[in-house]
């Protein structure tokens, strides 16, 4: 366990590649560990964790931001969607597709509103000039009833007013995108599409549960969980997230036996 955790730490705090953080481990701890093992324990601790990082309790708003970005999957065109909250700055909904179409944003919307009990009083969505949002949106007005406004920010420049009133909130995601890129770039494109999968899994763990954030000075991360708070350091705080992964598991377990 704490192996993996430096394995983590290394490759998805820090940044390394995955070569980098097998020669990292045997410069610093003179553990030999291969590339290939350590992309298997993020492989394992992704599974783990993405059910607890899926389902918590983030805290709702009534201003979400979405946008989406391309990725490599076997040197082929996929991308990422990615909706935040603008009041938490929480990643809320995540996907990874192998096209741009409707399908993909729809389920990215659906994770984001899990939480919602019914839309909040003004509630904003606010996203690029990109139509699959306004088509995904009739999908809710199908299932919920809810009429879902689609605030589309067109282009780079303020040229009408609706940009120029909502480009700070257009800004935020496209700020959190150059962030995923960053951790993105050291892949050089991922091998398979359960791969990104994993790894953006772990990446959202860790920017929305471990990752000191500019809205707190730098010092604390976006949501605060009492159990990791107890952790000493950051291996610590991802065993402390396996485990939390894992209670969640046993609990949907458990809620899926009872119903049937």
């Amino acid at each position: 366990a704490h192996v993996m955790s430096l394995c983590l730490t290394l490759h998805i705090n820090l940044g390394l590649s995955l070569r980098k953080t097998s020669q990292a481990l045997k410069d610093l701890y003179n553990i030999s560990i291969s590339h290939q093992q350590i992309a298997n324990y993020c492989k394992t601790a992704a599974v783990c964790i993405k059910p607890f990082v899926d389902h918590y309790g983030y805290k709702t708003g009534d201003v979400f931001t979405a946008d989406e970005t391309y990725i490599k999957v076997r040197g082929i065109k996929a991308y990422i969607w990615l909706i935040m909250n603008a009041a938490t700055r929480s990643i809320i909904g995540y996907q990874v597709s192998d096209s741009r179409s409707v399908g993909p944003c729809i389920l990215a919307m659906r994770m984001a509103f899990r939480h919602l009990a019914e839309l909040p009083e003004n509630f904003q969505f606010i996203a690029d000039g990109y139509s699959a949002y306004p088509l995904a949106a009739q999908q809710f007005k199908i299932e919920k009833d809810w009429d879902v406004f689609i605030t589309q920010v067109i282009g780079l420049t303020n040229d009408d007013e609706v940009s120029k009133e909502y480009r700070p909130f257009k800004q935020l995601i496209e700020r959190l995108n150059r962030t995923f890129k960053e951790s993105y770039r050291i892949t050089c494109g991922y091998g398979t599409e359960d791969g990104a999968i994993h790894s953006v899994s772990l990446w959202v763990a860790y920017y929305n549960f471990l990752r000191p954030h500019e809205k707190s000075g730098g010092k604390e991360p976006l949501n605060k969980v009492e159990l990791l708070e107890g952790a000493g350091n950051m291996p610590g705080k991802w065993q402390l997230l396996i485990y939390l992964g894992q209670q969640a598991i046993l609990k949907q377990q458990g809620e899926a036996s009872i119903c049937s």
